[in-house]
């Protein structure tokens, strides 16, 4: 490997994991980030003396990166400060009900016993010991496989664990026979937002998602920002060039393979291999040129996953004991789906996440001004529709007056509260129309429809949380040394060959 070049494109938390597995089997590796920071969706806003982490607020999974860190001799542990919650979040209904969840099963069998009586605690316990076997299911056949095919699950997993994981069952549906309780069927039916879908359209294998988070859930010490700086950090120290202000205007072929990578500025880098991160949708409108956009399906609107609206702030937080992670849900949460999915328009009665940066999961006085980052699910429409401010200030109102009615009260001003909304998430992620999530996870196919590693372009191959194994921060580390390990199993067979500057550009090492 020592004799190869690697691009990758992106130093969000699948390109740092890219880069990082690539230099550690000695790869020469040139990291480029158009943004002035590394992170990618995982960014932060400063808001007066803070700087609110404004993307991913969850780490769980954290094995994925302690075989990272692992893999370049040292430990997780070592660079960052993990704290695990005991309650993962904190539920409101504006019936003034609430609701925690601990990482502790029983304690929260106790909790949801005395919330909504005996026979959904026995449900909950039901529900977790299937979630649970999901997981285990497609934790090695799919999950941790580059590329999976239903062919591959089945050879591997089984009928009976095929009909086990419920693919053909949507989540609403199978909720429903775990918990007579609406406000319960809404808590688990939320997992299905957690990667940007409807539980009334995903299949009931999102059902994971519950194990994934009781089997951890934790909290980085400085913010979940510093994970991206650290791995940054340690990328450098391992010899990674990391050039940050680089915009790649496209993907340079020669000989019917990726070879390079050309700037917006007109600069060219050769390169044996690159790796990028984009959104898939990106990559196939050709918003890196055309060869590259052949390689890969393109993504039908309809298929985009779900957007967010998110509020960045300094504020007061009055009335309501708020934890780390909190979420207040609508009152139909049918008509909200149906608005997101179907009329892709703005739900007027959202669901809000409250995440208060900093606080753990022991209520405090309040009182002071505080970090909060809240956010409610969008349409990916912002390649498409403006969001005038008269829309913007509307969902605000219908936001914070959603939170009014769970009993909390949220006092900031517009100076201290950055708001962003699917056009900007389109700006910063191009092809996307703000969609975070990539493909929506509706119909029991769509998880396969993912693009695996390799591309129909050979030296050219994806990562990211659009491509498998699917959103989230440890999927994404996943997809990122996933695509790091079939770029290094395909040039250790490839000869070396002499490399040569491009036409008008130039050759770096």
């Amino acid at each position: 490997m020592a004799d190869h070049r690697v691009i990758v494109i992106g130093a969000g938390i699948a390109g740092l994991a890219a880069a990082l597995t690539l230099a550690a089997r000695g790869a020469a590796v040139t990291l480029l980030e158009r943004a002035p920071s590394p992170g990618g969706k995982m960014r932060q806003i400063p808001i007066g003396p803070a700087r609110i982490d404004s993307g991913p607020t969850v780490f769980t999974m954290r094995w994925v990166f302690d075989e990272l860190f692992a893999e370049i001799g040292t430990a997780l542990d070592d660079h960052l400060t993990l704290m695990p919650l005991e309650i993962l979040a904190r539920h409101a209904w504006t019936d003034g009900s609430r609701l925690d969840l601990f990482a502790d099963e029983d304690r929260s069998a106790d909790a949801i016993g005395r919330f909504a009586g005996r026979s959904e605690s026995e449900g909950y316990r039901a529900f977790c010991r299937d979630a649970r076997r999901i997981f285990e299911v497609l934790r090695d056949p799919f999950i941790r496989t580059p590329a999976p095919s239903m062919t591959h699950l089945l050879r591997n997993a089984g009928f009976r664990d095929l009909t086990a994981i419920r693919p053909f069952q949507t989540l609403w549906k199978a909720l429903g026979g775990y918990f007579r309780d609406v406000r319960l069927q809404q808590l688990f039916g939320r997992y299905a937002t957690y990667c940007g879908s409807s539980p009334f359209h995903a299949p009931a294998t999102l059902m994971l998602v519950a194990h994934v988070e009781q089997a951890g859930v934790w909290l980085i010490g400085g913010g979940m920002h510093e994970l991206a700086a650290c791995l940054a950090a340690m990328a450098k120290r391992h010899g990674v060039t990391l050039r940050y202000d680089c915009d790649v205007a496209g993907i340079v072929t020669q000989g019917g393979r990726a070879a390079g990578v050309r700037l917006a500025d007109g600069e060219q880098i050769t390169a044996d291999a690159v790796i990028a991160t984009a959104d898939v949708a990106a990559l196939a409108q050709g918003l890196f040129g055309a060869d590259a956009a052949r390689a890969l399906p393109a993504l039908p609107r309809s298929a985009r996953s779900l957007s967010a609206m998110t509020w960045s702030c300094m504020a007061r937080a009055d009335g309501f004991p708020l934890l780390r992670h909190n979420v207040f849900f609508s009152r139909d949460y049918r008509a909200e789906f149906d608005q997101l999915i179907d009329a892709r328009a703005m739900p007027q009665q959202p669901t809000v996440y409250v995440c208060a940066q900093a606080r753990d999961d022991q209520p405090r006085n309040a009182g002071t001004s505080e970090p909060l980052f809240v956010l409610i699910n969008a349409p990916a429409t912002g390649d498409h529709h403006r969001f005038e401010s008269s829309e913007i200030s509307q969902c605000a109102r219908q936001t914070f007056d959603l939170l009014q009615r769970c009993g909390l009260s949220v006092a900031t001003t517009p100076e201290l509260t950055r708001v962003t909304t699917p056009v900007d998430f389109n700006r910063m992620f191009p092809g996307t129309g703000g969609a975070l999530y990539g493909r929506s996870s509706h119909g029991w196919m769509a998880s396969f429809q993912r693009p695996g590693a390799q591309t129909k372009l050979p030296g050219l191959y994806i990562a990211g949380g659009s491509a498998h194994p699917g959103p989230g921060v440890p999927m994404a580390a996943l997809s990122g040394r996933m695509a790091a390990a079939r770029a290094i199993l395909d040039l250790a067979s490839t000869a070396p060959s002499r490399r040569t500057a491009m036409h008008g550009g130039m050759s770096t090492r």
